[in-house]
């Protein structure tokens, strides 16, 4: 148990705000592929941002653009890779136009701090509406009809097709685009089948989806259609052993990502005429090699990625990723990216005060760990829902700012603690006494335990509340001197009279005890931070034990 708080002899940690000047100017953000008109008028029209469209030039240009930009927005012609992000020092966001990120590493942007957006609401019918015209050119055998008719053939008995009205659609993945499909096959007369393991029973009900597991899907589906994303779990989801569950006259539909099917497995199907059709919008290599093995399979539809290819969802999806993006960079508005803890967007607005309170503990916590932190436990009281994780990753922002050199924020504070092996855990508790809101930070792994706390109180006061066992009530903002001494009289007398002889004038000064006699702790808020000479000398003064000092605003 925590009998004090360890102040052996004097330090500093200083919470900073990088590129202070760079803050101050316009952000650049770089249009790495191309985007529509009114995505770029929108961006444009924001006079903190400056926006460079280097889309029609190569990668060298994009490097050169990125090394002082804070924004990037891509659809998938760029990778965003390691390489690329190295180069893009200041990034902040990169927006994706479009629904997929998987030409993006995530995990790399995360470790930089970088928020990922993405575009998911504006190709979402375009996208839909292509499946569903695969799905029947592929039942209909729409293109090799029309490529008999070129030829000069009228092969109507040859092209028996097949109609939607009774027969069974396999959806995979029920998500916006999914479930767009599946409206579409309710209104041709076609029952629905959806294998999506976040599929609620009663959003199955509403749209009159009836939830199976894969394997069902795939042996009762007539058609199957896929709409995942590309992820390590997803990457040859329809192989060998899935296309063999299928019935032979079933067809399968990939208007989603090319990766998710495996190709071969489906050329050799459909060259052996284990399956009915297949039709493809998307490939794993784009373009299609040239000796690619599904160039020659029968009763196979392809087009040229063409999901999101129609002038309204470019103007929607542009619109869609420009905003977010401005409103990121601007606002630091961060309640769409894809690697931030998210929360509701109406209580954002009421949570950022929670959250600063959370981040100024963690830099409290810092100034007085000596040693490696272990493990970080986060407690929190109060009528705000969800926000733990948010929280957590506020306040380690804070308790890790003074030994992490690269950036340090919202997005990457928990990947960096995991990193450092700190196990961050995370606890709701109770309401704490009269305090609407309440934080509390407990560090183990140095020398001894320690604890600091927080409320949070009416029109987002903040109140440092805890340090060690002593309460106090102290501002957490500006310089603080966390002074402790042996529990005697003249002892503020002495701090004062040495403070006042460097000239350092002092806003606050409480002073907490546990018993008469003991030990007490001075939390001393200055207008000026205090030379290293200076605590020094606040450290020999005869009644003193130990100084700390903490510089929240700089």
């Amino acid at each position: 148990m925590n009998d004090g708080i360890a102040l052996t002899g004097s330090a500093t940690v200083t919470r900073t705000r990088e590129h202070t000047e760079k803050e101050r100017r316009v952000k650049r953000v770089v249009i790495a592929d191309p985007l529509s008109t009114e995505g770029l008028d929108l961006l444009g029209a924001a006079d903190e941002l400056e926006v460079v469209d280097v889309s029609s030039e190569g990668r060298e240009a994009l490097e050169e653009a990125l090394g002082d930009a804070e924004g990037l927005i891509v659809r998938s012609g760029t990778q965003v890779d390691g390489p690329l992000l190295d180069v893009a020092q200041h990034l902040e966001v990169i927006g994706r136009a479009g629904v997929g990120v998987d030409n993006i590493d995530m995990r790399a942007a995360t470790r930089r701090g970088v928020a990922v957006i993405n575009a998911p609401g504006g190709n979402t019918s375009s996208t839909a509406e292509l499946a569903f015209a695969l799905l029947l050119a592929a039942a209909r055998r729409v293109a090799e009809a029309d490529r008999s008719v070129r030829e000069g053939r009228w092969d109507r008995k040859a092209l028996r097709g097949r109609q939607l009205q009774g027969n069974t659609l396999g959806v995979i993945g029920a998500g916006r685009i999914g479930t767009e499909v599946a409206r579409r096959a309710h209104a041709f007369g076609m029952r629905i089948l959806a294998y999506d393991p976040y599929l609620s029973s009663e959003r199955a009900a509403d749209e009159r989806i009836e939830r199976v597991e894969l394997d069902e899907l795939l042996e009762r589906a007539d058609f199957v259609t896929v709409h995942v994303p590309l992820t390590e779990q997803t990457r040859g989801m329809i192989g060998v052993a899935e296309i063999a569950r299928m019935k032979p006259t079933a067809t399968l539909i990939n208007a989603a990502r090319g990766g998710i099917v495996d190709e071969r497995a489906l050329a050799v199907a459909l060259q052996q005429r284990k399956l009915g059709g297949a039709a493809l919008d998307v490939c794993e290599t784009e373009p299609l090699p040239g000796e690619h093995p599904l160039r020659e399979a029968p009763n196979l539809v392809m087009t040229p990625h063409l999901g999101a290819a129609t002038v309204e969802a470019q103007r929607e999806v542009a619109l869609e990723i420009a905003k977010r993006v401005r409103d990121a960079l601007v606002a630091a508005d961060l309640t769409s990216a894809l690697n931030v803890p998210q929360i509701d967007p109406k209580e954002r607005a009421r949570l950022e005060p929670l959250l600063e309170l959370g981040r100024r503990l963690g830099v409290v916590l810092s100034a007085l760990t000596d040693g490696r932190c272990e493990r970080l436990e986060v407690r929190y009281a109060g009528s705000m829902r969800r926000v733990l994780r948010l929280l957590a990753a506020a306040c380690l922002e804070g308790y890790l700012r003074s030994t992490v050199a690269s950036p340090l924020n919202l997005v990457n504070a928990l990947a960096v603690a995991d990193e450092r092996s700190i196990d961050v855990a995370r606890v709701r508790r109770r309401r704490i006494a009269d305090y609407a809101n309440y934080v509390e930070l407990t560090a183990t792994g140095g020398p001894r335990e320690q604890v600091v706390g927080g409320a949070l109180l009416e029109e987002g006061h903040r109140r440092l509340t805890r340090v060690g066992r002593f309460h106090v009530d102290a501002m957490p903002r500006g310089n603080l001197v966390l002074v402790k001494n042996r529990d005697m009289p003249g002892v503020i007398g002495e701090v004062g009279s040495c403070l006042g002889e460097a000239e350092v004038n002092i806003a606050e000064y409480h002073l907490a005890r546990t018993e008469a006699g003991g030990e007490a702790l001075g939390v001393i808020r200055t207008d000026a931070p205090l030379s290293k000479e200076l605590l020094e000398e606040l450290s020999g003064l005869p009644s003193v034990i130990a100084v700390r000092q903490v510089v929240l605003d700089s």
